[in-house]
């Protein structure tokens, strides 16, 4: 007959056990759940995945087809950022020496063509002008006292041609009487010499007369505002008016000066010295420089489109004006020069002129020196050829 099954004493209270307790698991049922709740959460995830894998293969026939229509219908835009605002910029300046009098301007303000920018010190040039004035008067009546010597000397050479006239008359008369022995020898010489002498001061006023006549420019009857002399003493007056004008300094054309107060009323300008800078910002264009590969198919006349960096919400239209008959390499102090050999084929900018439309005063003032943006738009894409030769 089998022993009925003890239970095991507890151990003493003075002793101490030998491990750690063991931790009473969850019931059966429990741990069973979380298991079927952490498989579907796994399978949810594989499902995700799968339908995110399925979903991106369906979308990249799509991408292709976006990319090919817009690589094909695109390509007709040539942009470029290396390009910036030009102006008409000259130096203010005259080809007279003074001293400044008056600066009619202030810093960067607009003028308008013609108006008075500065002025020098009149009074020399002004002297120099009633000195020539006084020159051409006196040239005038110079010239006129010729024409009337002149018409002297023709007066003179009439009486003297009468006495050679009756000298020549009493020589036939005494050389008669001579040869019939009725006067003398000595008379008859005395009529000869005189005859002589009268024939050589006849001569001399002759030529007196013609060297007269060649300083009236060969026309006694001339005009006295139309002999060389007159004409080139009016020129001198002609030239110290002009300089006289130069002494006032005008603006040549619409814009805005700057550097102004480089110069002061009391500093002396140089002939040909620069006093400040005039801007036209009227009429501004663009210039850029593409790379010789991007201009392919731009032409003058094509519409552009400007985006200024100052501005980069607003944009600017025009169009292009020109394209430069050489790079921009060729105008280089130093242009490199690839000789036969190891060499490397750098590409080359060409500059490109863009006229811009700054007709809309809604639009900000440019100022010469901006960076700028410009699309150009060559009308021309890509086309179907191009796409297939990138396979």
């Amino acid at each position: 007959m089998a022993e009925p099954l003890r239970k095991p004493l507890p151990p003493a209270r003075d002793e101490a056990p030998e491990g750690p307790r063991p931790v009473p698991l969850a019931p059966a049922t429990g741990q069973h759940g979380q298991k079927d709740s952490a498989d579907s959460k796994e399978r949810s995830s594989l499902r995700r995945r799968n339908w995110t894998r399925w979903g991106l293969f369906a979308l990249l026939p799509l991408v292709l087809l976006v990319a090919g229509y817009w690589y094909v219908t695109g390509g007709q835009i040539m942009s470029e950022d290396d390009a910036y605002v030009e102006a008409e910029k000259v130096g203010i300046s005259t080809d007279v020496s003074g001293i400044v009098k008056d600066v009619d301007v202030k810093e960067n303000q607009h003028v308008t063509a013609g108006q008075v920018l500065y002025r020098l010190d009149p009074a020399q040039f002004q002297i120099a002008l009633d000195n020539a004035k006084a020159n051409l008067k006196q040239t005038a009546l110079t010239i006129d006292s010729m024409k009337q010597d002149y018409k002297r000397m023709l007066s003179d050479i009439a009486a003297e041609q009468s006495l050679v006239d009756f000298d020549q008359t009493n020589y036939n008369s005494d050389l008669m009487l001579l040869r019939s022995h009725t006067i003398s020898q000595t008379v008859f010489n005395q009529a000869q010499a005189t005859l002589g002498n009268d024939k050589n001061k006849l001569e001399a006023l002759r030529q007196q007369a013609q060297v007269q006549l060649a300083k009236l420019g060969g026309n006694a009857n001339i005009e006295v505002t139309q002999h060389p002399q007159y004409l080139e003493a009016k020129a001198r007056v002609d030239e110290a008016q002009r300089e006289l004008n130069d002494t006032v300094v005008t603006a040549p054309f619409a814009g805005i000066v700057t550097d102004v107060p480089s110069i002061a009323p009391g500093k002396y300008l140089s002939a040909s010295t620069t006093g400040f800078y005039l801007v036209d910002t009227d009429h501004m264009w663009v210039e850029a420089d593409p790379k010789e590969t991007e201009l392919t198919y731009v032409r003058p006349g094509q519409p552009v489109t400007v985006t200024v960096d100052t501005y980069p919400n607003l944009q600017w239209h025009g169009t292009v004006e020109s394209v430069s008959p050489a790079a921009a390499e060729e105008f280089a102090l130093l242009p490199a020069q690839n000789t036969s050999g190891n060499w490397v084929k750098v590409v080359q900018r060409v500059p490109m002129r863009v006229r811009v439309d700054t007709s809309d005063k809604s639009l900000p003032p440019l100022a010469a020196g901006m960076s700028v943006e410009v699309a150009v738009d060559t009308g021309h894409a890509r086309g179907f050829p191009n796409l297939f030769s990138l396979f």
